[in-house]
């Protein structure tokens, strides 16, 4: 096989086990109608229950809520644990997570649900599932 076949073959190899991006925000900033992200996810509750997210509500660690970077505050997103295929919805009511690698901090209700509380993280896809009306936006940001 000639090097350019073989570049052409490894570069199709590449794009077909990479089918989600891993930053799919446009050029504005804002991330579109088919945002999906794969990454790390982390969770966090004791330390930070009943204290105030960036949303204004109350942090409750038993509830399906999650910390993201950039998704606009009251985005319902679907994280799934790629390692074992479980799926959950949170609402995005926070931000960060600040640990570098991750790409979300789920409450612990929802990484029960994930069943990643033992390991503490998890390889997941996020997809928006809803967007917030455009009120609520203007309101918690």
């Amino acid at each position: 096989m000639t090097f350019k076949k073989t570049l052409v073959a490894t570069a199709l190899a590449i794009t077909l086990c990479l089918p989600f991006s891993f930053d799919t925000a446009h050029s504005t900033g804002k991330p579109g109608a088919d945002f999906r992200q794969v990454g790390t996810a982390s969770w966090y509750g004791p330390g930070l229950h009943g204290k105030k997210t960036a949303s204004g509500a109350r942090f409750d660690q038993n509830k399906l809520t999650a910390a993201h970077r950039s998704l606009p505050l009251n985005t319902v997103v679907k994280v799934t644990n790629l390692e074992n295929g479980k799926a959950v919805r949170v609402k995005v009511n926070d931000r960060g997570p600040y640990a570098k690698k991750r790409v979300i901090d789920l409450s612990r209700a929802a990484a029960r649900k994930l069943d990643m509380t033992d390991d503490g993280t998890a390889r997941v896809r996020i997809e928006v599932a809803e967007y917030p009306d455009a009120d609520q936006t203007a309101s918690s940001n």
